[in-house]
């Protein structure tokens, strides 16, 4: 401890060592005339010299915070996106992200699923993110590099270990590269965009061929029907470290008020961010149920079914900056022991919310909280659900068979070709 405190001395010696010299003989010549002359007062030299500000060049200097930049489409967003991005936020301080613009999605990718509102409200609604730029190019051209590094002070563009190339062929961030502000993640491998319209448009194509055969509106085994026209090269592999990196690692305080909200929270969407944020305002700390695949599959309607593994769920709700601690396979009534047990306060459910209408007899899954006088209905902000989003799809089947069918092709050599990366 002596040592730390005065360090600010050895900084002295290293910084100014013929000004260092020179203090060290006048205090010699002092300490001889104050002996000499019976003790006259001399200012301290540790004290005259610390208030000069001399040796406080290192203390003085405020360290500069890193500024980096992450674009992408961001359509469907998914815990791919939100592990590039947290990725992304541990290579720097502050993390700004570029949402690409409807039009240069279209020229490069293929007609988009989201809206660039809806895009944007997933991207701001990210734990990590600080900043967001909208309507990015879909490539770093010289004009918007310039643009990032002078207007934003962006100090450095990350991008994943996967090529993402022009129609031309050439290196969306070449010039980034070219330039030494470029850093690279790994991909979050198992679950991408296209994928997951794939798992849709295969389900669509279950369901006609069922009614067909069977004059019903459901498919025998649905989850099977999707996988099996929907496996991946590589599968995500969950981990408890990987729950860590998302999670806040707390709980709440012991006054706090915590509010309740479940649900399927399938292909996680604008409407889900908009309820969420609007019920953390309504407490303290936020506590969200994940329903199981069986209850999915039980009580709501076929098109939130399997088409977003639980497994990737949990972790997506968790990115949510609103989300403070989800449970993984919460029950589908709220009884009495799971209000105990986490200490509720609130529970809330929206005004736009998907089940299953066929179910008779079915009892409310609120009852308990409502005889309590703890439940809320909260208007949704947005009127996106789950279902009308796998409806645009279905629309535009062609473009996105014919999209998804191109980037399979990239997928396949990505796989083919791909090298470890480490991984923050």
């Amino acid at each position: 401890m002596e040592y730390e405190s005065n360090s600010w001395i050895w900084d002295g010696v290293y910084y100014y060592p013929h000004f260092f010299g020179g203090l060290m003989l006048t205090a010699a010549l002092l300490g001889v005339s104050t002996s000499y002359f019976g003790g006259i007062g001399v200012f301290s030299l540790p004290h005259l010299w610390s208030d000069s500000g001399i040796f406080h060049k290192k203390k003085s200097e405020k360290k500069k915070r890193v500024r980096v930049y992450m674009d992408g489409c961001f359509d469907l967003m998914h815990f791919g996106h939100a592990n590039a991005l947290r990725q992304a936020k541990a290579l720097g301080d502050e993390l700004v992200v570029g949402v690409v613009s409807d039009e240069e999605i279209v020229a490069n990718k293929g007609p988009p699923v989201l809206s660039m509102e809806e895009r944007l409200a997933l991207v701001s609604g990210l734990k990590w993110v600080d900043e967001v730029i909208a309507n990015a190019p879909y490539a770093i051209t010289e004009q918007f590099m310039n643009r990032l590094f002078t207007e934003h002070k962006i100090d450095y563009i990350i991008h994943g270990d996967d090529p993402c190339l022009l129609p031309d062929g050439t290196d969306a961030y070449a010039l980034a590269k070219k330039v030494g502000r470029y850093k690279q993640i790994k991909r979050t491998e198992g679950v991408s965009s296209t994928d997951i319209v794939g798992r849709i448009l295969s389900s669509m194509d279950d369901i006609k061929a069922h009614e067909y055969c069977n004059g019903t509106s459901l498919p025998v085994n649905p989850q099977k029907a999707i996988q099996s026209k929907s496996a991946n090269i590589s599968q995500f592999l969950p981990t408890s470290r990987r729950i860590v990196q998302f999670s806040n690692c707390k709980g709440p305080g012991p006054n706090a008020r915590v509010v309740y909200i479940d649900g399927a929270f399938d292909l996680f969407h604008a409407g889900h961010v908009e309820i969420l944020k609007k019920a953390k305002q309504l407490g303290d700390f936020l506590l969200v149920g994940v329903h199981t695949d069986q209850i999915v599959s039980t009580r709501v309607w076929l098109y939130t079914y399997a088409i977003t593994e639980r497994k990737y769920l949990q972790i997506s709700v968790l990115a949510c900056r609103y989300v403070d601690e989800v449970i993984i396979g919460a029950p589908w009534e709220v009884t009495k022991d799971v209000i105990t047990t986490f200490n509720i306060s609130l529970v809330v459910r929206g005004t736009i919310a998907e089940t299953n209408s066929s179910l008779i007899d079915e009892t409310d899954p609120y009852a308990v909280p409502k005889s309590m006088g703890i439940f809320q209905l909260l208007e949704s902000p947005k009127s996106i659900t789950t279902t009308s989003v796998a409806q645009r799809i279905v629309a535009n089947h062609d473009a996105y068979t014919k999209r998804n069918a191109k980037k399979a092709v990239s997928e396949q050599k990505y796989y083919k070709e791909k090298k470890f990366v480490s991984e923050d």
